[in-house]
């Protein structure tokens, strides 16, 4: 599981470090969206479905091949059921957007972290601390 988050922090670097070019010397107000945009709701809820999947999967005692596997499997669903075709470049390009757009990104990820919050103390778990 662990070579499965090392993964998971390296292909979110990569898209970070490339968010840089996309937009070249523009500010990030003269970046255009992509054809095919996620709109910011629909974001948040793949995003917070993305970590729960990849968080039950920490829990499975499966090799790293396998559990990449299932998740890759899973995630094929879960981009399915918000019709984004298997192949398709629409999460990545979205995600870049907001990314150089780093108010639109940390709104996201706010409410997907409340999201989570919540999930987690209806569990009956420990929430994560503010400043996490």
């Amino acid at each position: 599981m662990k070579k499965l988050l090392l993964l998971r922090a390296l292909a979110l670097a990569a898209l970070l470090g490339g968010a840089s070019g996309i937009g070249g010397c523009a500010r990030p107000e003269q970046v255009l969206p992509p054809p095919k945009l996620i709109p910011k709701p629909d974001m948040v809820t793949l995003l917070v479905r993305l970590h729960v999947l990849e968080a039950r999967l920490e829990n499975v005692r499966l090799s790293p091949d396998s559990a990449r596997a299932l998740f890759l499997s899973q995630q094929r669903e879960l981009f399915w059921q918000f019709n984004i075709p298997p192949g398709d470049s629409t999460f990545v390009r979205s995600y870049r957007y907001y990314a150089t757009h780093d108010k639109d990104l940390d709104g996201i990820y706010a409410q997907v972290l409340d999201s989570l919050t919540a999930r987690v103390k209806k569990a009956g778990g420990t929430p994560l601390p503010k400043h996490y």
